[in-house]
């Protein structure tokens, strides 16, 4: 029998800095009421400009005074095979954002390898598939833990993590990890998560902003194919939201937001 999934929906905001400051604070309700419970908590992380700006609002939300960091776990759902340090890579700007500026055990954040780490790309997409092994969730359908939110962006084009549209990574389901080649957005060479990981999240939670996205988000909200719009194809076990700004959402009918 097929795993159902909640409704998606979508949260508006009137401008890219109230939505950053909503996802923020949103994030750091998911944490606290997780360490509440007892419980770790496993984020994964995404690149790009919003994905930034969610954790510079964070640090700065009152909220995070009361977090525990060392039972939060951080990873991405995909990487620039570049070096480390690089300005390109996602890990680059999650940590100037916030995991430089938090106590937390380094060894609670997962980064995906790096160009200069001595391994080819395919051995970085296996080497991360192990570490995501190690954090399996027993609930969960295979071996990786199920993240407590999975941050997402969304391209103009409708890829999310290096999953891009009519390529086969998107549709692969045997792997957790998968190293990409020649993808169509430089750097070509990249590690993404698949969308069996991604899916397995407790809450997908897709960040956009500005008028270029408000095609993808169109189609998204729509339920096209997920090989075609792979943002269409995440689904979240108990959450699935769009957190848009009003440019992002200026092509949705009225009645399509939430807030």
């Amino acid at each position: 029998m097929p795993e159902s999934h909640p409704e998606k929906r979508v949260a508006v905001s009137p401008d890219k800095e109230t939505l950053a400051a909503v996802v923020g604070a949103r994030f750091l309700e998911v944490l606290t009421a997780a360490q509440a419970a007892g419980r770790v908590a496993h984020i994964s992380l995404t690149g790009g400009s919003m994905g930034g700006a969610v954790l510079t609002a964070a640090l700065a939300h009152p909220g995070i005074e009361g977090i525990d960091w060392s039972r939060v776990h951080f990873w991405w759902s995909d990487e620039r095979f570049v070096p480390s340090g690089d300005a390109e890579r996602n890990e680059s700007e999650s940590r100037a954002a916030l995991l430089d500026r938090i106590r937390i055990p380094a060894e609670n954040i997962h980064a995906m390898a790096a160009s200069d780490a001595g391994v080819t790309v395919e051995e970085g997409a296996r080497a991360y598939e192990s570490e995501l092994a190690r954090f399996a969730d027993p609930d969960a359908a295979g071996a990786w833990p199920s993240f407590d939110v999975c941050f997402l962006g969304v391209g103009p084009d409708a890829h999310i993590a290096s999953l891009f549209p009519d390529r086969d990574e998107i549709k692969v389901t045997d792997r957790a990890a998968l190293a990409v080649l020649d993808s169509p957005k430089p750097p070509p060479v990249r590690i993404t998560l698949t969308r069996p990981v991604i899916n397995g999240s407790q809450r997908i939670w897709m960040v956009m902003a500005g008028p270029d996205k408000a095609a993808a988000l169109g189609l998204a909200v729509a339920g096209a194919s997920y090989a075609r719009v792979p943002a269409a194809g995440a689904k979240g076990r108990l959450e699935t939201t769009f957190y848009v700004d009003e440019a992002a959402a200026a092509q949705l009918p009225p009645s399509t937001d939430d807030d």
